[in-house]
């Protein structure tokens, strides 16, 4: 789903915005921005069940301005069938030319490696070509090696003072990390962009939003965000 700008050690490269919003909301003109890492798409809790026209031509003017998107699946934990998750993969290529795959409720034991291996092999073969596994916290070490980029934290500021990175994710490379921050006020940005790249997050998102869905729309300070994140690009 994403990109950063690579080599950077101690600070966040990357802003994702996992855009659970409606194609008519006005974020969408603002997300229109090359320089974002990424941008998740998510129609109906996933692909849908029929071509949206207006995600379809959000869609398209996001790939027009350079920002690659990403598919939102659901795996509930393991639970839900492979073939479920490659057909829904499958519906945002045809319907929405999106080749990219955020995993979202993906199991973090180690119980359930085999079955997620068989998950990204099976999305792989479907043409994805990055693969995002969100876990919202540290999973086995071995989920690692199934894809491009793992999200080890989701959760409100509050929580994420307390995050702990465990040894071997902290001698990957700060890329291979996602950190999504909600219920952040605008005076804890700074700091919580500061303990992203100290915890080796290189993508992250931080939104003042709070409540069931924080990701239904932009944080009051998403310019300032994108300032403090691409000042030294």
């Amino acid at each position: 789903m994403l990109r950063t700008t690579g080599g950077l050690t101690g600070r966040v490269a990357s802003v994702a915005v996992p855009a659970y919003f409606p194609p008519g909301a006005l974020d969408w003109s603002t997300l229109a921005d090359p320089r974002l890492g990424g941008v998740v798409l998510n129609v109906d809790s996933g692909a849908g069940t029929v071509r949206d026209r207006g995600f379809a031509a959000t869609a398209h003017r996001m790939a027009e301005a350079g920002v690659p998107l990403a598919g939102y699946v659901d795996t509930a934990y393991g639970a839900r069938p492979v073939r479920a998750v490659e057909d829904e993969v499958a519906r945002y290529w045809k319907w929405y030319g999106i080749r990219r795959v955020f995993l979202d409720q993906v199991s973090a034991v180690p119980g359930h490696v085999l079955r997620y291996r068989r998950v990204v092999a099976g999305v792989r073969g479907r043409g994805v070509r990055h693969v995002v596994l969100n876990h919202g916290t540290y999973p086995d070490a071995a989920y690692a090696d199934l894809a491009d980029l793992l999200v080890t934290f989701e959760g409100p500021w509050s929580a994420y003072q307390h995050v702990r990175v465990p040894a071997w994710a902290a001698r990957l490379p700060a890329e291979r990390f996602c950190h999504l921050i909600y219920a952040a006020p605008q005076a804890v940005l700074a700091r919580a962009l500061a303990r992203a790249g100290r915890r080796n997050a290189g993508v992250v998102y931080v939104t003042d939003r709070a409540g069931a869905n924080p990701w239904i729309g932009l944080p009051g300070y998403f310019s300032r965000e994108l300032s403090l994140v691409y000042a030294n690009r």
